[in-house]
């Protein structure tokens, strides 16, 4: 799952409903007790920085979060951010496979689980979720 060695750098999450910017950098300022701003806001200093974006498919607000603490386990923010959001949150494992993500629901629990993914010029978009149960074709990629 995504919360391994937790490091300074980049989280790529997608939320399983149309949330406004405010609402998710909200809920992870909540979460990581610190400031969370757009990548646009002119007062940075210290913050933690997030782009929050629309497009289609199931998971249809995207947010990337910049310069994401130290820490702090990816699989464990996002968790915590889906509970506040009541919302669902997929995020990247630490597979290479590249259908496979964790789900993180809004009751708290994570999720091993597959997504078919298409890109278009407004970015990624997220269809047809189901569990990793090692049946799935695309669990056969990698032999998870």
């Amino acid at each position: 799952m995504a919360d391994g060695d937790p490091t300074p750098g980049l989280w790529n999450w997608a939320f399983g409903n149309r949330i406004d910017a405010d609402r998710v950098r909200g809920a992870l300022a909540g979460t990581l007790e610190r400031s969370v701003v757009a990548l646009d806001d002119s007062d940075t200093d210290g913050a933690v920085l997030c782009d929050v974006y629309q497009v289609g498919g199931d998971f249809p607000t995207l947010a990337d979060v910049y310069l994401a603490p130290s820490g702090f386990a990816e699989a464990v923010v996002a968790s915590a951010v889906s509970v506040r959001l009541g919302a669902a949150v997929l995020l990247p494992d630490d597979s290479l496979n590249p259908s496979r993500y964790v789900l993180a629901e809004p009751d708290g629990s994570l999720l091993a689980v597959h997504v078919d993914e298409i890109e278009t010029d407004d970015g990624p978009e997220r269809r047809h979720l189901r569990p990793c149960t090692g049946t799935d074709p695309a669990c056969a990629l990698d032999g998870t």
